[in-house]
């Protein structure tokens, strides 16, 4: 049996015609007349290999999704090459294959179709969201915005709005267009408004600025008038601090100065310190011996002798004159104390020799004995009549009027 009677697709003449079996009808495909049957079949049958191969292929594209339109294309085309095919093999099979494929066409469509949608309706919700977002920051108030920020953040959207349109999906050109005007217009009054507020900001800071420059040249002004200049320093000062910023370049500059004028104050204040502490050192030495023969009066209880001691001190002190500025509160508390001691034994003498409280006190007293000695009285008639409890109730009360007077002793 030859070659040709074995296989099931094809076959081949003397002469090298090869013929291919397709649907019980012979077709010739070609001639091969320089070789043997086999290699005859053999080359015709690797074209229909290459024809399987390519539909094959096909179905994997269509498994992995591939757009439905290029199915559909290359079916035709595959279809219209197994009809004309120059190849030996089961080409009813790839018809089928192919009638297979073009049956899920209308299904892949479909299917795309919806995600396509899905995809494009996303594709909306994303760019929407980002005009939404500028609109926000549009709508905000100008006044509080925090511009550096501001910024920052419209060019973040910007990038985001060109990204999303070169790599997402194509929108429908309408939309397209009314996005990007709602986009643009925010963008547009986010410009504006950090026009305005840096052209008043501008304003503002040349309104400091011309302030500023002011208070500087009066406080140069100060200089001759060293140490005592620092009281009206201090008022520019608190001028300064309530007149706001004149940009930072300016700020610095005219701070610098400003503060240069204060240091020369208080430079000429240090050297009066400076001398007045050697002037006074003295005048300290002496003070400290004062306080030294004062502070014994704190324990003194004759009122006479520590008002006259504490005379005799307030005298030389007044005398001794300043003392360093560093110390004058020190010593002047130790002295206050003193003089406080002191007033204080004469409040408690006119307090005991005041007339009115003593003649009271006095009149007081003498009800108080008087009563003591009825109630002593009556306490022994109760005891004698054996009435016990009358004589509890009794000594209560006269245990209370020996506590009165002994307060008024």
């Amino acid at each position: 049996m030859t070659v040709s009677e074995q296989h099931p697709w094809g076959r081949v003449d003397d002469d090298g015609s090869v013929y291919v079996i397709d649907a019980g009808v012979e077709r010739l495909v070609g001639q091969y007349p320089d070789g043997s049957q086999e290699e005859a079949l053999a080359y015709f049958e690797r074209k229909y290999t290459d024809l399987a191969g390519q539909v094959t292929l096909l179905e994997q594209r269509a498994k992995r999704g591939a757009p439905a339109a290029d199915i559909a294309k290359a079916v035709a085309s595959l279809t219209s090459s197994v009809e004309s095919a120059n190849a030996v093999g089961d080409l009813a099979s790839l018809r089928r294959r192919l009638e297979a494929l073009s049956s899920t066409v209308s299904e892949i469509t479909e299917q795309q179709s919806a995600e396509a949608e899905a995809h494009l309706a996303e594709a909306v919700a994303e760019r929407t969201a980002i005009v939404t977002e500028i609109e926000t920051l549009a709508a905000h108030d100008p006044a509080k915005a925090q511009w550096k920020s501001v910024t920052a953040t419209i060019d973040e959207l910007f990038s985001r709005w060109q990204k999303h349109q070169q790599n997402g999906p194509r929108l429908p050109r309408a939309e397209a267009q009314e996005l990007w005007k709602r986009f643009r217009d925010a963008r547009t009054s986010l410009e504006t408004q950090r026009k305005a507020f840096f052209a008043e900001l501008d304003q503002v800071h040349r309104d400091a600025r011309t302030r500023k420059q002011a208070l500087v040249e009066r406080a140069e002004a100060l200089a001759p008038r060293g140490a005592d200049g620092i009281p009206a320093y201090r008022d520019l000062l608190a001028e300064w601090k309530s007149t706001g910023r004149a940009g930072k370049k300016y700020d610095d500059a005219l701070w610098d100065r400003f503060k240069a004028a204060g240091d020369v104050l208080y430079a000429a204040r240090t050297e009066v310190v400076a001398r007045d502490d050697q002037e006074f050192g003295e005048n300290l030495t002496q003070k400290l011996a004062l306080l030294d023969e004062a502070e014994p009066l704190l324990k003194e209880k004759d009122r006479t002798k520590a008002r006259d001691a504490l005379t005799s001190i307030q005298r030389r002190w007044d005398e001794i004159g300043k003392v360093p500025r560093d110390q004058v509160r020190v010593v002047e508390d130790r002295l206050r104390k003193v003089e406080a001691a002191v007033r204080k034994l004469d409040e408690e003498h006119w307090e005991r020799s005041n007339p009115e409280k003593k003649a009271r006190s006095e009149g007081l007293a003498s009800q108080l004995t008087g009563a003591i000695e009825k109630l002593q009285r009556e306490i022994d008639d109760a005891r004698a009549a054996g009435d016990s409890k009358k004589v509890a109730e009794l000594q209560e009360s006269l245990d209370a009027r020996k506590v009165w007077l002994d307060a008024l002793g």
